[in-house]
């Protein structure tokens, strides 16, 4: 990449804002990370993400940036530079944000649905790099997926290909704020974890250590789990066993090189992955289960940032017309 520009990458997700400045290797400069708070509204959420952004560009001491490059869970129209609704802003309705970026840091900007950038991002610099056929798969506020296929960024017809977190796998199960029932997201996001943690514990009189919590959050069930809390092991299991499942499914039908796991519920690390690999090494059909690898990403938080940074610096190479 000719460029040695920097710019700047906002990331807009459902629990947390994140920004950095980044340079063409893919390092972040001025990381900031702070809770989204998307009770205030788009107004107030993106007023505070931009000021983020002046903050970032501030600490990373590199000037100002030459582009923005923006990520946010969908669905959304990036040619438009809108994020029509999204599934986890509940109330966010045809916000033109890429238009409100450029106006708001006087260069180009451009947007992507988080989990493609985030695929993106780990195809260039991280678990993902150079491989030919990668899918990427966030399980954080909801379930997000983005694929690189025959080398190249794969978005679908209309852009939003790549919902890997509404694949069905509880036919008539828990309902999913997409609409429907069973989907991936409703039971391996850190918010489906959570809640179907509560309901259990409402539905069952078994002792367990989450119960002296105020709050249950995922990673209470995973380290519950861990201690030998049968009823955070319990739904922890299921949880493995239908992420699993998904990724088995995926690995047949598209047969990758690897599949990365991203987002705040893949900090349980080993406890998620192993799990995760011995069902779709046992269960994937050959000889695709023999040559897909699974692993968790590389990037770790900053994933989602380090991909809005690749989309920003692609698009100095490409401009959008």
């Amino acid at each position: 990449m000719a460029t040695q520009q920097s710019v700047l990458a906002l990331d807009i997700g459902g629990t947390k804002l994140a920004v950095a400045v980044m340079t063409p290797d893919g390092r972040t400069h001025g990381f900031l990370s702070e809770p989204t708070e998307k009770h205030r509204g788009p107004d107030a959420v993106i007023a505070h993400l931009f000021d983020m952004g002046h903050r970032s560009i501030a600490a990373a001491g590199l000037g100002a940036p030459a582009s923005v490059g923006i990520s946010c869970g969908g669905p959304l129209d990036a040619p438009a530079g809108v994020l029509t609704h999204p599934l986890h802003l509940p109330g966010w309705i045809d916000i033109p944000i890429v238009s409100m970026a450029a106006a708001e840091f006087g260069v180009p900007a451009v947007v992507e649905n988080d989990a493609t950038a985030a695929v993106l991002a780990e195809h260039r610099y991280g678990a993902a790099r150079d491989a030919e056929i990668a899918l990427y798969l966030t399980l954080s506020t909801g379930v997000g997926g983005g694929s690189i296929i025959d080398g190249r960024l794969h978005r679908g017809a209309a852009g939003n290909g790549g919902e890997f977190g509404h694949l069905t796998v509880r036919p008539g199960g828990r309902d999913c704020l997409c609409g429907r029932r069973g989907c991936l997201e409703a039971y391996a996001s850190g918010t489906s974890i959570a809640a179907r943690a509560r309901d259990l514990l409402a539905a069952d009189d078994r002792p367990s250590t989450l119960r002296e919590l105020a709050t249950v959050r995922a990673e209470d069930v995973a380290a519950a789990a861990r201690a030998g809390d049968a009823v955070a092991a319990e739904l922890w299991d299921e949880t493995t066993a239908l992420l699993g499942q998904a990724v088995t499914d995926l690995v047949n039908v598209f047969e990758p090189h690897v599949v990365v796991l991203g987002g705040g519920v893949t900090r349980s690390g080993a406890q998620l992955l192993d799990p995760v690999r011995d069902i779709v090494q046992s269960t994937a059909m050959p000889p695709a289960a023999a040559r897909a690898t699974v692993t968790l990403a590389g990037l770790g938080d900053e994933v989602c940032v380090v991909g809005a940074g690749a989309l920003a610096l692609d698009l100095l190479e490409a401009p959008l017309v």
